[in-house]
């Protein structure tokens, strides 16, 4: 049977994510570094769990024995994706995550030979906004004969949790990419572009974001842009450390939570492959739940239970 190990189990998004597992009684290891807060959750989930860190292959190697599936939910994952993904491999683990970070796909694209060698899966956001930006993306494109481009836009509202502002500011690139004719390449982060996402056209600035990967890999469309339109808190400043983990509470009981975000697929097709000329757009959109921490929950643990130990 699946036993599945939930590293970063005591953030925002573990802590949903060992919830459903309990609830769906999978075999559960909850993991990180803190033991204080993993022995709380421990007891209230009633659930084994281990403490250990990263730096250490071994230590890491101990605390993966009998775990027959990995899901990492403890970003920045360019802190914590290296070490584990090796992990996995030496020790024949599937390995998922929630990240939304480029270099761990890019990661995950250099270990892939490793990996498909020693029988395991390495899958790096799963149930997260590239699943979502993905799925529609493919409803796009089986709408379009010959595409030759698509434009990704994502319409952020509300502020973030400290997880996400955190790795958000880690993981600003020096440099915005886009792909074109199949290649990653350096556009100019002032290419502003207008999308409509259903009450009138609004600016959206580029952003280098992992679908530039997993949609061409999808779909197979040669060039991918990534655009984002942030209104409401928009990008907390200060000590983000400082930030709560996920909703508050206002006062009423209420629970603050952000907006729904909107996501916009944008097709460009062309009836002869040389011709520069576009034409009309095909586009839809898609609302996405309140909580992204829940909808990663809700997504990634599923999708754990159906792997099976190698």
């Amino acid at each position: 049977m699946t036993k599945l190990m939930i590293y970063g189990a005591t953030g925002y998004t573990g802590r949903m994510a060992a919830e459903h597992a309990k609830a769906a009684r999978t075999p559960l290891v909850l993991a990180g570094r803190n033991e204080a807060t993993l022995s709380k959750l421990s007891a209230e989930l009633g659930v084994e769990y281990r403490v250990f860190g990263l730096n250490d292959a071994a230590a890491i190697d101990v605390g993966l024995a009998g775990v027959s599936v990995l899901l990492n939910c403890a970003g920045p994952f360019m802190r914590t994706a290296d070490a584990l993904m090796k992990a996995s491999i030496r020790n024949s683990i599937h390995y998922l995550d929630t990240a939304a970070e480029l270099d761990s796909y890019r990661l995950a694209g250099t270990l892939d030979d490793d990996a498909k060698a020693a029988g395991v899966m390495l899958m790096p956001g799963g149930g997260g906004s590239v699943s979502m930006l993905g799925s529609l993306a493919g409803h796009a494109v089986a709408r379009v004969s010959d595409p030759r481009k698509i434009r990704i836009a994502l319409h952020v509202a509300g502020g973030l949790s400290r997880g996400s502002a955190i790795s958000a500011m880690e993981n600003v690139t020096v440099e915005t990419l886009a792909r074109v004719d199949g290649e990653l390449v350096s556009i100019a982060a002032d290419g502003v572009r207008k999308f409509d996402f259903g009450k009138g056209a609004v600016d959206c600035f580029p952003v280098t974001l992992p679908d530039l990967i997993t949609i061409w890999l999808a779909t197979g469309v040669p060039d991918v842009e990534t655009f984002v339109h942030v209104t409401g808190d928009g990008f907390p400043q200060g000590d983000l450390s400082t930030l709560p983990d996920g909703p508050v509470k206002r006062s009423g009981g209420r629970t603050a939570t952000r907006q729904p975000s909107k996501l916009l697929a944008q097709m460009e097709r062309s009836p002869v492959p040389s011709s520069i000329r576009s034409t009309a757009t095909r586009s839809r959109r898609w609302r996405r739940p309140r909580l992204a921490g829940a909808s990663l929950a809700a997504k990634s643990v599923p999708a754990s239970r159906r792997l099976q130990p190698c």
